[in-house]
C-alpha cells in the first residue's frame, strides 16, 4: 500500500551564462526525472540547425510575440542578443495543478519575473561554470556562434553571474553528473515541502477520525 500524498508541482529554474551546461544540464534531468516537464519558450529568433518546433521553442514572429505578450499570455519574457523569449502561462499552471514539475531554461531576467508570478511554486538554481577560462572553452567548442558572438556572450557573463545571489541555490558545474545529483537532491527535498503537498489536509483527517 503506498501512502503517496498528493501535491503541487514546482518551477525549477536553471539559470547561467551562456557555457555553462544549463541546457545539457536540464536534458539529463529530464531523462532521470519523469515528473519533470521542460517549458518550451516561445522566441523570435529564428530556428538553429536540428531544432525542432514545439520541442525546443515555438518560433514565432515579432508582431505575434507582441500580441501575447499584451494579452497576458507569458509568466515571464525578455530580450536577449537581439530576440524576444517568453514562456507561455497555461500549460504551465496547468501542469502545476496536476502535480508535475516544469523546468525552464531561462535567465536571471526571466526568472525575477517568475519570482513575481510563481511565488512560492518557483525552486531556482544558478549553476557556475567551473572557471572564466572553462566557460571560454566550451563557447569555442560549441562552434556554433561567429567569433563576434562568443566575444559578446563573455563579455555579457560577468554581468549575469553578478545575480547569483538573486537564486535559492548555486552549483558549479565542473563534473555533470556529479551536478546533476545535486540538482536531482535539491528537487526531492523541495518536492517534500509541506507547502506543495495538497493531499496533507485529507490524510492527517484520516488519521484523527
Amino acid at each position: 500500500m503506498s501512502n503517496e500524498i498528493e501535491r503541487r508541482g514546482l518551477m525549477l529554474v536553471l539559470s547561467s551564462p551562456s557555457g555553462a551546461g544549463k541546457t545539457t544540464l536540464s536534458r539529463r534531468i529530464l531523462e532521470l526525472e519523469p515528473a519533470v516537464t521542460m517549458s518550451v519558450s516561445v522566441t523570435t529568433r529564428p530556428p538553429r540547425q536540428g531544432e525542432v518546433e514545439g520541442e525546443d521553442y515555438f518560433f514565432v514572429s515579432p508582431s505575434s510575440f507582441q500580441g501575447m505578450a499584451k494579452g497576458g499570455g507569458f509568466l515571464e519574457h525578455a530580450q536577449v542578443f537581439g530576440h524576444r523569449y517568453g514562456t507561455p502561462k497555461e500549460p504551465v499552471m496547468m501542469a502545476l495543478a496536476k502535480g508535475r514539475d516544469v523546468l525552464f531554461d531561462i535567465d536571471w531576467q526571466g526568472t525575477q519575473q517568475l519570482r513575481q508570478q510563481a511565488g512560492d511554486d518557483l525552486v531556482s538554481i544558478f549553476v557556475l561554470p567551473p572557471s572564466h577560462a572553462e566557460l571560454e572553452r566550451r563557447l569555442r567548442v560549441r562552434a556554433q556562434d561567429a567569433e563576434e558572438v562568443v566575444a559578446g556572450r563573455m563579455a555579457r557573463a560577468g554581468a549575469e553571474i553578478s545575480h547569483w545571489a538573486e537564486y535559492d541555490y548555486v552549483v558549479i558545474n565542473d563534473d555533470l553528473e556529479a551536478t546533476v545529483r545535486k540538482i536531482q537532491t535539491i528537487l526531492a527535498a523541495e518536492r517534500m515541502r509541506r507547502s506543495r503537498a495538497t493531499g496533507i489536509p485529507a490524510y492527517v483527517s484520516g488519521l484523527t477520525r
